[in-house]
């Protein structure tokens, strides 16, 4: 039987079970007629709103919480239908004519006027570990919870690979230069559509300077005094275990 996704104001619905938290099943809960649904392999995501009735206490969670609470295929579905639903919500009409747009696939929608057809979009953005000796530049951003220092982050630009999207974000950021970039890994972030990309590089030179007013502290810092740590599932958070295990790709 398919579980269902359903999100609520950022929120996803969970059930409470045994101690665990698990999504819904179908037979679970009652959709609207005529509610805008995707239906994925073994999934349905569907808005909170066109949920009439569930049979069972609803805990919701904001979706990172809730993709760190599940199994992760789990998790890797409530990603795709939260990018899915955010999608679906922000994209309603064609950009050449202004018509509105007809589902045309489970992920595209098309124009019935013209027929220019649209995909989710993806955001593409990286985020990297610089070392130096034993040391992990960590820094603290305005969208971070009190305290918390992650890795430097940022949008890849129009006309840039990934690598140099790495040192231009780096050097911006933190004033600091680096070499010798590698790609790691990557994971879907539904905040609201994201690709992040992960990477490690070496530190090359420059002293920690916070110019752009993104950042506004951090620094290297070592194994045995780390600060506090941006939570599971995110890749930051996964390269960072991976500094400290370390098992970070050579």
């Amino acid at each position: 039987m398919r579980r269902l996704v359903i999100v609520n104001e950022g929120n996803v619905w969970l059930f409470g079970e045994s101690g665990s938290l698990r999504l819904p099943y179908e037979s679970e809960a009652d959709v609207r007629d005529g509610a805008e649904t995707f239906t994925l392999d073994g999934y349905v995501a569907v808005s909170g709103p066109d949920v009439t009735k569930v049979s069972g206490d609803v805990l919701e969670k904001r979706v990172r919480e809730a993709c760190a609470s599940l199994p992760q295929d789990d998790s890797q579905a409530v990603a795709k239908c939260v990018e899915l639903l955010n999608w679906n919500a922000a994209e309603r009409y064609c950009a050449r004519d202004g018509s509105p747009l007809e589902r045309a696939t489970v992920i595209s929608k098309r124009c019935g006027l013209c027929g220019k057809e649209y995909f989710p979009r993806l955001n593409p953005a990286i985020v990297v570990l610089v070392t130096r000796g034993d040391s992990a530049l960590l820094v603290h951003s305005r969208n971070l919870a009190e305290g918390v220092h992650a890795l430097v982050a940022g949008y890849v630009e129009t006309g840039e690979t990934l690598e140099e999207c790495v040192a231009r974000e780096i050097m911006e950021e933190t004033s600091v230069e680096v070499s010798d970039i590698r790609y790691v890994g990557s994971q879907s972030w539904p905040f609201p559509y994201q690709l992040m990309m992960g990477f490690t590089a070496r530190y090359r030179g420059g002293d920690v300077r916070f110019a752009d007013g993104e950042i506004t502290s951090g620094g290297f810092f070592t194994r045995d005094s780390l600060p506090p740590l941006p939570s599971p599932p995110s890749l930051s958070r996964r390269i960072i275990d991976q500094w400290i295990s370390g098992t970070l790709p050579e």
